[in-house]
């Protein structure tokens, strides 16, 4: 129960998230309709040829990949499901190939800090999808559940390309485009799943999905005392794991939420009350499951299964 998040801050994130998108959309017109040239002052990668970008983890990695084409050399440095990003630890090779990246694209809100750290003295344009989204240090940081994250840090992934290539400044703009296409689409089936699991109350055994929850319009009633010693990550006493079966039990939690990458004692006892009480259950993970290499494909995926538990 490691996330660094603070669930008294919630309820302001929808607007801040918004309104940062917003904000990131018309920075990027302005990218793509302006003039050749390059803001970095610099006309083509280093290299010139592809523009060397990293990503702490590959589910960023992947948009990284859609939105650079041909002109980007992407790597991820975490692709493990079984790995807790919150305490990874880079090697001496992370560091390296942090350091020769010309675009490092974090996750940020406090997610992937030695990522943070590494990319200091990389002299590259950093990318941090929580700060293009609006989102602080404190809050839920598994940002790439949320809509309006993923729209707002494509769109700044799309700056730094043109900033660092600028003579296929409009090439880039059509791949945001087409990206953009693909998030409409995926918001499109949101929507659509909204229709039967608006209002549906639910628990977590973690806040992995709260964005995505959040977006498919239910309501997180996660037992407080639990929820709470997972944002302060604490051990939840006795009692609250007791409160969380028995909410399982009555009937009150119509779907329990569980991130199997962060199996415990504890967790275990929660699966084995909800399959007691005949409480469908999701399982997911933090990292993009390997037989994904899009992030939509994956969001989606999951949507399908939400839709299809209720």
């Amino acid at each position: 129960m490691t996330h660094n998040h603070n669930a008294m801050r919630r309820h302001s994130l929808p607007a801040r998230i918004m309104a940062a998108a917003a904000t990131g959309a018309m920075a990027l017109t302005v990218a793509a309709c302006g003039g050749s040239d390059n803001a970095s002052g610099s006309d083509a990668p280093k290299d010139g040829g592809t523009i060397s970008v990293v990503a702490s983890i590959n589910q960023w990695a992947s948009v990284a990949k859609d939105l650079g084409g041909s002109h980007v050399d992407v790597s991820s440095i975490m692709s493990n499901t079984n790995v807790e990003a919150h305490d990874y630890e880079p090697t001496t090779s992370d560091v390296a190939k942090i350091s020769k990246a010309e675009v490092i694209v974090v996750n940020g809100a406090d997610y992937d800090p030695w990522a943070l750290k590494a990319a200091e003295s990389a002299g590259a344009t950093v990318v941090n999808a929580a700060e293009a989204g609006g989102v602080k240090e404190g809050d839920n940081p598994h940002v790439w559940f949320s809509a309006a994250v993923r729209r707002a840090t494509a769109d700044a992934i799309t700056k730094a390309y043109q900033a660092a290539d600028a003579k296929n400044r409009d090439e880039y703009a059509t791949l945001n485009s087409t990206w953009q296409q693909g998030e409409q689409r995926l918001e499109d089936k949101i929507a659509a799943a909204a229709k039967t699991t608006k209002g549906l109350p639910y628990a977590a055994t973690e806040s992995v999905a709260w964005y995505l929850a959040g977006d498919l319009q239910m309501t997180d009633d996660t037992p407080k005392g639990y929820a709470q010693a997972s944002a302060n990550e604490s051990e939840p006493t006795p009692a609250d794991i007791k409160d969380f079966q028995n909410a399982l039990g009555d009937g009150s939690i119509k779907l329990l939420v569980f991130n199997t990458q962060e199996a415990d004692a504890t967790t275990d006892q929660l699966v084995s009350a909800a399959k007691s009480g005949n409480v469908p259950i999701i399982e997911l993970t933090e990292q993009m499951p390997k037989e994904y290499d899009n992030l939509l494909d994956w969001m989606g995926a999951l949507v399908d299964k939400f839709d299809a538990a209720v």
